[in-house]
Order: C-alpha cells, then structure tokens, then sequence
C-alpha cells in the first residue's frame, strides 16, 4: 500500500525555509487538519521543533515540513504552495480530497 504524500512547491518551500531559518535551526513547519472552519476542517499552519512518532517529515530545499497521520489522510495528494498576490501572501493547499471550500481558502469539506 502507497503513503500518500504532500508536495511542497518550490516558492512554498523557499518561504518555509526562511521562516523556520528565523524561528531557530531546530524549527519545522507543521501542516495540520483540524475540526472546525465554516467547511468542517481548517488547515493550521504552526511551528514545531519536535517531531512525534506519527509525523512525516518532508523535506526539500532546506525547509522542513511535518504532517501528522490524521491529517495526512485528509491532506494526501495535496500541493503546498505559496501565494503572492495583490491581496496579500498566503500558504495555499491545493487539495484533492476536498469536496469544496470556504471563500477564504482555509477551510474544506471532504
């Protein structure tokens, strides 16, 4: 049976790195899946210097990204990418599994 994965974009990658670089070199950037949200699930981006039992570690060009089981199971197949816009910068999950989200873009239905 495959595990399914999430991919970090370049520029998603390059941002993390920077912003764990600045947090402290233990720093990863964990991506969560939590109840709640106006869809039934929010996506919770934190820092974390401690990797449990059950997270993956992706790693790719010096950013360090953990995901927890449960929430990979939600996030399987998804691209982590960040967003430069005229509104603003954003991390954004474009996620697979989602059935739909929230205007905002930071909560889904599966």
């Amino acid at each position: 049976m495959t595990t399914p994965t999430v991919t970090v974009s370049d520029k998603a990658a390059s941002r993390i790195a920077n912003l764990t670089a600045a947090e402290g070199p233990q720093m990863m950037f964990r991506i969560a899946v939590n109840g709640g949200g106006c869809s039934g699930y929010q996506y919770d981006f934190t820092f974390d210097d401690t990797r449990t039992g059950d997270d993956i570690l992706i790693e790719k060009d010096g950013a360090r990204v953990l995901v927890d089981q449960v929430s990979l199971e939600l996030l399987g197949g998804s691209i982590v990418d960040f967003v430069d816009g005229l509104m603003g910068s954003h991390f954004e999950i474009r996620n697979p599994n989602a059935k739909s989200s929230c205007g905002c873009g930071t909560s889904f239905s599966v």
